[in-house]
């Protein structure tokens, strides 16, 4: 069961509210006023204040979902009208299942941050977070991780959240001549970047991870970033890469330990990956070459680059999936994800298709989690140890995401899906607008 924030006029002055007069309230209009508004059938009407509710930031939301608590407890999907106003109010799809608020404008995110001393867990992705039909990997993250009891109480406790689409998600509808239609994404995909106040990139978890996957990244990164912020400006690239550098080598320490166990361990065991050089050290080194100041750099990136090739070189897919295995536990669905893909598909009512697609769901979801940390992680950590000060600016970052690592760079108007050098025999390539 899904629970509710009640927001009582005591819980409220807790909170160091008052329901009347409540600073961006117009005309010191309270809370219950607002949110009885918001349900109106004159479409103006019912926008303003949904306006108004979500300027107030996560306390607009909180005082909606008490005051519809009752209707939001009942079995079975919300009513539409109730879920529209909600997924308005959060910008999310689904918000009755995850009930988790997220700033669309970077800056107001950042004085959230700012204001709230929380890092900032933005998400990017194809299309939009608050349409059904954004790219793949988002709905996964709106059933498996948002909806997700344990993962959406961390973010409500942790994070400031924002999200930012990339590009509008490719789409394709198929039409049977008989009525049914069916339409489907082709392509897409999402990661999430921790962000200090100041909006600094300090790290991105690429694609989709389960559950206690995600939760375990979160237990690292928050502090990380709490760390962060305490720091002298002078000290905060080389903590930064000396935490990057210290994520590879626990990847790869714990990808070797796996497949020991597996008896797949390569023949040559793991070089150590030396030590960031501390700022103080570089600085007592600007009199030498740029060659001797760089070599431990240089040192460092070729020690990671030959240990992950001698990984992967024993590692094919069906070593993938037996690793998948033993990660199974970070990638299991709790009862609110399970209940909310029984609202949005009634065909899951029936126990054993539910158990079927489960099972077939967190299988498929163990093997990107264990993919995407030991090979697309990996190389963004890889990134900010080679290029610290480059990576965090999150534009930089972001392009080179989606261009190196999901290969769907922003320069090709068609995301890799007709490539000019394959023939299909249809006029033009079947490019047109």
């Amino acid at each position: 069961m899904l629970k509710y924030i009640r927001l009582t006029p005591i819980a409220a002055l807790v909170l160091g509210l008052s329901l009347t007069g409540f600073s961006g309230v117009a005309r010191g209009e309270s809370l219950e006023s607002l949110v009885t508004r918001a349900s109106s059938s004159q479409p103006e009407e019912a926008q303003g204040a949904i306006d108004q509710l979500r300027a107030l930031g996560p306390v607009g939301l909180r005082a909606f979902i008490a005051a519809k608590h009752q209707e939001l407890e009942k079995p079975g999907l919300p009513d539409a009208s109730l879920r529209e106003l909600l997924d308005r109010l959060c910008q999310q799809r689904d918000c009755h299942a995850s009930q988790l608020y997220w700033y669309t404008d970077l800056e107001a995110a950042k004085a959230a941050a700012r204001a709230s001393g929380k890092p900032i867990l933005s998400l990017r992705l194809l299309g939009n977070l608050d349409e059904d039909l954004s790219c793949a990997n988002s709905r996964f993250f709106r059933v498996a991780l948002y909806a997700n009891s344990a993962v959406s109480q961390q973010l409500r406790d942790r994070v400031i959240l924002h999200w930012e689409s990339v590009r509008p998600v490719p789409t394709v509808t198929v039409d049977f001549g008989d009525g049914r239609i069916l339409k489907r994404t082709v392509t897409g995909n999402s990661i999430h970047y921790l962000l200090d106040a100041q909006g600094i990139a300090l790290d991105g978890l690429p694609g989709l991870h389960g559950p206690q996957a995600f939760l375990d990244w979160l237990d690292r990164a928050v502090p990380m970033a709490q760390q962060f912020a305490q720091l002298p400006d002078p000290e905060k690239n080389t903590f930064l890469a000396e935490y990057h550098r210290s994520r590879i080598e626990a990847i790869q320490q714990q990808w070797q330990t796996e497949l020991t166990a597996l008896n797949l361990a390569p023949p040559q065991g793991l070089e150590p990956i030396p030590p960031s050089e501390s700022d103080a050290e570089t600085a007592g080194r600007v009199a030498m070459t740029k060659m001797v100041v760089e070599f431990p750099l240089l040192r460092q990136i070729g020690v990671v680059d030959r240990n992950r090739q001698t990984l992967e070189s024993v590692t094919d897919i069906d070593t993938w999936r037996q690793l998948a295995q033993k990660h199974s536990d970070l990638s299991r669905l709790d009862s609110n994800s399970l209940a909310l893909m029984q609202k949005k598909n009634p065909a899951l009512a029936d126990p054993e298709q539910l158990q079927k697609v489960q099972t077939q769901f967190e299988e498929m979801m163990a093997l990107d989690t264990v993919r995407n940390e030991y090979l697309l992680h990996q190389e963004i950590h890889q990134w900010f140890l080679a290029e610290t000060g480059t990576m965090a600016d999150l534009a930089v970052l972001n392009d080179r995401v989606y261009a190196q690592l999901f290969l769907t760079p922003n320069s090709d108007p068609w995301l890799g899906i007709a490539p000019d050098d394959v023939y299909n025999a249809i006029d033009n390539g079947g490019v047109g607008k």
